[in-house]
């Protein structure tokens, strides 16, 4: 079954470029031209990733991204002129689970938006009872079926990469995991110091479900190495 993909690109020379280039790869490209318009078709049809600009009319790819992890952990890829550290800290820190510079090669493109949709698939749980498909940890809980997760009994809002993160830490409880292994478990990419990356998402985690981020009691910093479940 192809994959449906949503592209949200302004510039319309650019998406067709795009759109063009994925359907040769066997995907179903459907296209976008502003924020509204994007949310409006996210709303009313399924997608398998969508790939969001952040510089849009009417609704900017920022707002969208918000929006849309509201209510779904769908892989959001970001492509954008707008390549600074802050830009990509940012986009990252509302939940996209990649964001790429323009101008983009297409074959990186393809590779990533596969990369993101296996990604999202493969951590999907098939388990038979339903009381394995939850990992708890002192006052922690995550769900493995809702992809949702609990802290003292409170809902918390994850994204797709928070979630994935949280759950390696749960699923190896007393392992200690370098920066560059997170990046390989949770990107399936290989790592190139992109300590902003994982440094972002380790805060942003933290900051749901810790009392008080400043001194974490669920996800330790191991000096000069990297970080763990806590004790």
């Amino acid at each position: 079954m192809q994959k449906r993909i949503l592209l949200v690109e302004d510039d319309r020379e650019i998406s067709k470029l795009i759109k063009d280039h994925l359907e040769q790869e066997s995907f179903t490209v459907c296209s976008a031209f502003d924020g509204e318009e994007a949310l409006a078709l996210f709303t009313k049809e399924e997608f398998d990733a969508i790939l969001l600009d952040l510089m849009l009319p009417k609704l900017s790819g920022m707002d969208v991204l918000k929006r849309i992890r509201e209510k779904s952990l769908l892989p959001v890829l970001i492509i954008s002129a707008k390549g600074s550290d802050i830009d990509k800290a940012l986009g990252l820190g509302f939940g996209a689970d990649d964001y790429i510079s323009k101008p983009v090669s297409m074959i990186e493109l393809t590779a990533r938006v596969q990369a993101a949709i296996r990604r999202a698939t493969q951590y999907t749980p098939i388990m038979n009872q339903s009381a394995s498909n939850t990992i708890c940890f002192k006052e922690l809980s995550l769900d493995l079926h809702s992809f949702s997760a609990q802290i003292k009994g409170k809902t918390v809002q994850l994204t797709s990469k928070e979630f994935h993160i949280l759950k390696l830490f749960l699923t190896n409880q007393s392992r200690v995991f370098t920066k560059e292994q997170i990046y390989h478990f949770i990107w399936e990419d290989d790592y190139y110091g992109n300590e902003n990356v994982i440094n972002v998402h380790i805060r942003r985690l933290r900051e749901k479900i810790e009392e008080n981020p400043s001194n974490p009691q669920y996800i330790r910093t191991i000096w000069g190495i990297g970080y763990k479940l806590g004790e």
